[in-house]
């Protein structure tokens, strides 16, 4: 279901305008707070840990499939942030954060730089990988559901691991910087989960680098897809 999501052609089209026609999928990552949990995201910035050699030529897609307010803990952006450089950032290691080391920079946000990106399900926000984010605490009676996936031009490079790999959704990939594989066969296929936990093991080691704890990249309802 989640590569399905990511190889929508609408969505395809909107990540066309920002990063160009040529597109790999790089990562699909669930974000869900149940009810009136204590689950939330620090804020941060994604190029900060991601290993990628440049700050363009990439867009997170946030799609919400669920309503995402306020209230539920939707997303919140720093108004111009993506304009600035990277932030020194700290791992909290906080059991009630979803980012896989409680990634947080160490910059006090005021309130009235927030922006709450507010969407019903279906609706999608792009943010830049310099854009300061994160989410509060879902207080409401219901889950708050959302899939973020990263899409990156060829160009791009990772350098915090010897290989990494990614699914051409659209256009060609001159530059063969990430090993191509191709979506699942089907559901739950030992080929395609066996892979699947490859893959894990390899962006791991490219995302949590310099990580002063060993921690496991996916976990519980987190899981890459």
């Amino acid at each position: 279901m989640a590569c399905e999501i990511a190889l929508n052609k609408k969505i395809l089209d909107a990540v066309e305008n920002v990063i160009g026609k040529n597109i790999l999928i790089w990562s699909v990552e669930f974000f869900i707070k149940e009810p009136k949990s204590k689950s939330i995201v620090s804020m941060h910035q994604d190029l900060t840990y991601w290993g990628l050699d440049n700050n363009e030529y990439q867009v997170t897609a946030w799609l919400a499939l669920s309503i995402s307010n306020k209230s539920s803990g939707c997303m919140d952006f720093v108004k111009e942030s993506f304009k600035i450089l990277f932030f020194h950032i700290h791992d909290t290691f906080s059991k009630d954060n979803l980012l896989s080391r409680g990634q947080e920079i160490k910059v006090d946000i005021l309130e009235k730089d927030k922006v709450h990106i507010t969407l019903k399900p279906g609706e999608m926000s792009l943010h830049h990988g310099l854009t300061i984010h994160g989410s509060g605490q879902n207080i409401s009676n219901d889950r708050r559901i959302g899939i973020a996936i990263r899409y990156l031009n060829p160009k791009i490079k990772q350098i915090h691991a010897d290989k990494d790999y990614a699914i051409l959704a659209r256009g060609e990939d001159k530059y063969n910087h990430f090993m191509k594989y191709e979506p699942p066969t089907s559901l739950f296929s030992k080929k395609d989960l066996d892979f699947h936990l490859h893959l894990r093991k390899v962006q791991s080691k490219a995302l949590t680098k310099g990580s002063r704890k060993g921690v496991n990249l996916y976990q519980g309802n987190r899981e890459i897809a």
